[in-house]
């Protein structure tokens, strides 16, 4: 096929795995045991305004009328309104969102490069020691659970050398100094912030540096047999030029399990928050679980399905221009 022919169905495809995977998330959470109805119940609401709270949040309704209801809403970009706070999904959801990618999307990248600069090194310097206690060292950092990673960071830099705060985004005097919602820009305006942020963003970058780092390592090594790598050689290019060129040919691997890395990274988020008391999505995804909010939990979830599906596309896109090796055969189905 041709190159357009495949980028519409490749299109085609995300779109439908979107919408697969937002028909899942509803019939997965209507299936769960309770709702925000039931845990109101356990208060001293009356079985009129039980009744009520069923009919004003559509639970009334036979199923696949909240099912339309919800494609209608989900096209329309209208997430539905959160069953504890009364409030749109997408207000309630855009500053912990906010709060959440700040911290983990520049960890993650920041861990991509470092990682994947590491697993150059080391797959280039086969055999070496540096390859040898390199790989060592990545498998045992990586087996590291996140959230007990972040504890020993707390208690080397901010118990026992005091170098950073324990918890939280701002301090309470600089948080009174800025007002009750400040913005981001503010907030990076002050070193107080960047005291704040250092301990979970170091987590996250221990944490997933592991993973490029080993898988650049083996797809150099994998790399280091071709034609090209003997022909830089024989032209005496530098060992950092050599290493460059190698690393191009060899990102393909690493660059496909980069949206992976940063969905699961969002995923178990939820224990770093809990650690270092951050205000992000993963506080939120706990508290709408244990109460049972639909729209909320929905929303988080759909927005990490959507990641990753994009994600996957955007990099099958990308290969092409990547290395000039990935082309696509025509006539292929």
């Amino acid at each position: 096929m041709s190159q357009l022919e495949y980028y519409l169905r490749r299109t085609a495809v995300t779109i439908g795995l979107v919408f697969a995977a937002a028909t899942a998330l509803f019939f997965f959470f209507r299936a769960m045991p309770g709702s925000a109805v039931d845990i109101i119940a356990v208060s001293s609401a009356s079985p009129e305004q039980l009744e009520a709270l069923r009919a004003e949040w559509g639970l009334d309704q036979p199923i696949y009328i909240q099912y339309y209801q919800y494609l209608a809403n989900l096209l329309t970009g209208n997430m539905g309104e959160s069953f504890r706070y009364g409030r749109p999904v997408t207000e309630i959801t855009l500053t912990r969102i906010r709060n959440s990618f700040i911290l983990v999307g520049p960890a993650i990248i920041t861990a991509y490069l470092l990682g994947s600069v590491f697993g150059g090194i080391m797959g280039q310097s086969s055999d070496s020691l540096t390859e040898k206690y390199g790989t060592i060292s990545m498998a045992v950092v990586g087996t590291i659970p996140d959230f007990f990673l972040g504890l020993l960071l707390v208690l080397v830099f901010a118990q026992y050398l005091n170098f950073f705060p324990t918890s939280g985004m701002l301090s309470i005097g600089t948080q009174a100094s800025l007002g009750s919602e400040p913005s981001l820009l503010q907030m990076m305006l002050t070193t107080d912030f960047w005291l704040h942020y250092t301990l979970p963003f170091l987590t996250i970058v221990f944490k997933y540096l592991y993973y490029p780092a080993l898988v650049m390592r083996t797809s150099v090594v994998e790399v280091s047999d071709q034609n090209f790598v003997y022909l830089n050689r024989i032209k005496g290019l530098p060992r950092r030029r050599r290493l460059r060129r190698l690393m191009k040919h060899a990102s393909l691997p690493v660059i496909t399990i980069f949206p992976l890395s940063m969905s699961k990274a969002i995923g178990g988020l939820i224990l770093v928050e809990i650690v270092f008391n951050w205000p992000g999505i993963g506080s939120l995804l706990v508290e709408a679980v244990q109460f049972r909010d639909y729209p909320v939990v929905q929303f988080v979830f759909f927005l990490i399905a959507v990641w990753v599906i994009v994600g996957n596309y955007v990099v099958d896109i990308l290969y092409s221009a990547i290395d000039p090796r990935v082309t696509i055969e025509e006539g292929t189905a």
